[in-house]
């Protein structure tokens, strides 16, 4: 325990294992959705388009969502939205195993889901500091991102062989009654949850204004928030981009593109890991930048290759890097924010994390489809390391250390 010191906690301790086995469920049916409306429509653009319905939500209502989050116990918002995703897994496997799923059933189920997303996301990493305190809390961060990763290795995996022999919808089953994992993990805590005083004078929008104002006043945040905008708006789009890379700048097959996409896994799983183990020493600034500086730098060598397996070694450090910089990131900005109003920062950190999605899909696609997915990511690392320049400058006028 002495390398993962947030195991010693036993409400992260629950947390963590029920995490474990509801994110397999996860990438199941994220691999499982996709294959059932390229089967439903065999249209591209249809796929894209629930991608976009489930991050619209988080776009549009996050900044009022944190306000909540702020005012209610934080674990009773997990269970809740944990359960509504719960939910939302059983209808569609029940849809999909009884033959009668159409394209507009999972577009409505989508959006549902962004709504749920909305509430769990800043919920859920508000309420790790609860589970661990502050000095614990990298360690906690990297390792709940080693679980994701490990899920995104073998989620996928599972579920290409579940479709084979036993159809779609089985994926989604088993998601469902993933989600229980977590639920009962949540149930045998021990938190204790503050009374929170609601002022009746407050409304939400000024409540909303409070946290927004609050991240322009503490410089850490700033940067780190404006940072994660701009890199994940430019230079996090391997969703959209690896596919394009692998179909049609280096001219290969499926069982290729899963390769690369596994080559990413492994490499932000080692990343987590190590990231846990050096946790000790806290999260840095110096850190942050080294995260997204090597992001930057190896995906624009990646946009230059035309050999597979050199591919592959440079998608790995990609996402070695991804994650020291997004763990980093999150970190960061929980430690440096007050209680009352983490929530609310947290929602903000949801919104430039995954919000911006639909802005990173349309500048990925545009650029990749008039000069190509490698360019593409060449430009994102250009992009990337101008950003972090300008910041670094930011940064030290507003008097951070680096």
């Amino acid at each position: 325990m002495s390398l993962f010191p947030a195991l010693s906690h036993r409400n992260f301790k629950l947390f963590w294992f029920g995490q474990c086995i509801s994110l397999i469920g996860t990438w199941m049916q994220n691999v499982g959705q996709a294959w059932l409306i390229l089967q439903l429509t065999n249209s591209p653009f249809l796929l894209g388009l629930i991608t976009t319905l489930q991050t619209l939500p988080v776009m549009l209502f996050s900044l009022f969502i944190g306000v909540y989050v702020d005012r209610f116990p934080k674990r009773k918002l997990v269970i809740l939205a944990q359960t509504g995703l719960m939910i939302l897994a059983f209808i569609l496997s029940y849809l999909t195993l009884t033959g009668t799923v159409k394209y507009w059933h999972v577009a409505v189920l989508a959006t549902i889901l962004g709504f749920m997303n909305t509430i769990d996301n800043p919920s859920r990493q508000s309420l790790m500091i609860e589970l661990v305190g502050k000095e614990d809390l990298l360690n906690a961060i990297a390792l709940n991102s080693s679980a994701f990763n490990l899920a995104r290795i073998l989620g996928p995996a599972v579920a290409g062989i579940l479709i084979g022999y036993l159809g779609i919808g089985i994926c989604f089953l088993l998601n469902g009654l993933s989600y229980l994992a977590v639920i009962v993990s949540l149930l045998l805590m021990d938190v204790k949850e503050e009374k929170r005083t609601i002022d009746e004078s407050s409304s939400v929008i000024k409540d909303m204004l409070e946290g927004v104002r609050y991240i322009f006043q503490t410089p850490r945040i700033y940067v780190a928030i404006l940072l994660m905008f701009y890199i994940s708006t430019f230079a996090m789009n391997f969703n959209i981009l690896v596919p394009v890379f692998t179909k049609i700048d280096l001219g290969l097959e499926a069982s290729q593109y899963g390769f690369l996409m596994s080559a990413m896994g492994v490499g932000a799983l080692i990343g987590a890991l190590s990231l846990a183990v050096r946790s000790k020493s806290g999260p840095h600034m110096r850190l942050l930048f080294l995260g997204a500086v090597g992001l930057s730098i190896f995906q624009g060598i990646l946009g230059m290759t035309q050999n597979f397996y050199f591919a592959m070694i440079l998608i790995a450090l990609t996402g070695y890097f991804m994650i020291t910089f997004t763990a980093t990131c999150n970190t960061l900005i929980q430690i440096n924010s007050e209680d009352h109003l983490r929530g609310r920062v947290m929602s903000v950190y949801t919104l430039v994390f995954v919000g911006v999605a639909p802005l990173g899909s349309m500048y990925s696609g545009t650029i990749s489809e008039h000069f190509g997915a490698g360019m593409t990511f060449v430009i994102s690392g250009i992009i990337g390391l101008v950003t972090c320049t300008i910041m670094y400058v930011i940064g030290r006028k507003r008097g951070i250390s680096m």
